[in-house]
């Protein structure tokens, strides 16, 4: 007979990838779109010149496009090879899954229609992510931060005929059309295997952590903060229904916490930070870790 919290750990498995796999396979869908629709001088047409402009725009279009912090990596990863900027695709991704309309609404929701909740997590997440942009710009100046391409649909190697034949004929809108869907199952076996092992860690974590263990720690201003953003690492959850989880712990926590558990989540989980780690050379995920880490708390502790 099967032990009850393997059962437990089972059913938190099933429905941590449930959860995931629609934002995922919208992501992977989005990245073979932009792999055969989207060149390199789109890219360099629309994207600000100067560092500051390239960090904002960055930051401000992940505001604009729903997305799940799953989704959101392989999508990422596709616009650096197009030509973006890590300075700026970083942002894009921190902002995408916290600070767009789905994610607001059902915080403000989740919190009993509270404006404050609702503007400090998009406010705090804001800031986190140029500030980031900013450090990035910094570090990592003309550093390549890509894998090789894993899983990555790259363009047949041409020959100077061919070449020549495809600038006299361009690609059909077939063809196009093709090559992402192509791509988007080769993008989705290559990051769905990181999502079920992040699932499968944090389905176990959940089960064998208790979270009153954690919450007898977490009685500090200092140190509630970094519970409740160790609570929303382990919990792993969506960012469309966080905030819901986050609500129960109103009468617990702080509110600097509890918008650091909002915040850090999305930006950083169990699933999500595998999923960097096949995309993204360690030394970039590292600091993406310590960065976000230190600049969520301290935000926080302003709360």
């Amino acid at each position: 007979m099967l032990d009850k919290s393997f059962l437990q750990m089972n059913t938190v498995f099933i429905s941590i990838l449930i959860e995931a796999l629609p934002f995922v396979l919208i992501g992977v869908l989005i990245a073979g779109v932009i792999q055969m629709f989207v060149t390199e001088e789109m890219v360099a047409r629309i994207m600000p010149k100067n560092k500051i402009g390239a960090v904002l725009f960055g930051a401000v279009l992940g505001a604009i496009f729903p997305a799940c912090e799953c989704g959101i990596v392989p999508i990422t990863r596709k616009l650096i090879e197009k030509g973006v900027p890590v300075f700026a695709a970083i942002p894009f991704m921190l902002t995408g899954p916290i600070i767009n309309p789905i994610v607001l609404f059902s915080t403000y929701v989740a919190f009993g229609n509270r404006w404050d909740v609702m503007i400090y997590r998009g406010g705090l997440a804001m800031i986190v992510a140029v500030l980031l942009g900013f450090i990035l710009a910094i570090q990592f100046k003309n550093v390549k931060v890509l894998k090789n391409e894993i899983g990555a649909v790259s363009r047949p190697p041409f020959n100077d005929e061919m070449a020549a034949t495809v600038t006299a004929t361009k690609v059909s809108f077939y063809n196009k059309l093709k090559g992402t869907f192509v791509h988007a199952v080769e993008e989705f076996f290559s990051v769905g295997k990181y999502l079920v092992i992040g699932a499968l860690i944090a389905a176990g974590m959940q089960t064998y952590v208790k979270t009153s263990t954690l919450l007898e720690i977490g009685q500090g201003e200092v140190s509630s903060s970094l519970v409740m953003m160790g609570l929303a690492f382990i919990l792993s959850l969506c960012s469309e229904a966080d905030a819901f989880i986050a609500s129960s712990f109103q009468s617990t926590f702080t509110i600097g916490s509890i918008v650091a558990f909002l915040v850090y989540g999305p930006m950083l989980d169990v699933k999500n930070v595998l999923m960097m780690l096949a995309a993204f050379k360690k030394k970039l995920v590292i600091s993406l870790v310590v960065y976000i880490t230190i600049l969520v708390l301290l935000g926080s502790l302003f709360l």
